[in-house]
């Protein structure tokens, strides 16, 4: 059983940063896929950002790119999401989630194809 414990979440101003952490309590293989979702408020769920473990390749969102970053520290089996020039937009709950990809396979876009997933933390940015 793999358990995701996120922090880092809290409030800030437009045009601010926060730094989101997620840390397993376990290693899960070089073929995990590690993702960042949010959902705010009568909102679906949306991928925010994704890194794959073996070789550090990234995804993002139009909406948060050039804006936030995704990065990992696999010693540490932690995934980052580092957010700057924060908009109101960008407040929600915001959630670290993993999938195993198959061999030769790619990171998956879908929430539903994230197996385990952290608590959640609220991210609030006011204007």
């Amino acid at each position: 059983q793999v358990q995701l414990v996120e922090s880092g979440g809290g409030s800030v101003q437009a045009g601010g940063s926060l730094r989101l952490s997620c840390a397993s309590t376990r290693y899960t293989g070089s073929l995990t896929c590690m993702g960042w979702f949010r959902q705010a408020p009568e909102k679906e769920r949306e991928g925010v950002a994704l890194i794959y473990r073996d070789g550090g390749r990234t995804y993002y969102a139009d909406s948060v790119k050039g804006r936030f970053t995704i990065s990992q520290d696999i010693a540490k089996n932690t995934v980052y999401l580092s957010m700057d020039s924060l908009k109101p937009e960008d407040t929600a709950m915001y959630y670290c989630a993993g999938h195993w990809r198959t061999w030769g396979g790619g990171c998956s876009q879908d929430p539903n194809e994230y197996t385990y997933w952290g608590q959640g933390t609220l991210v609030t940015v006011s204007s």
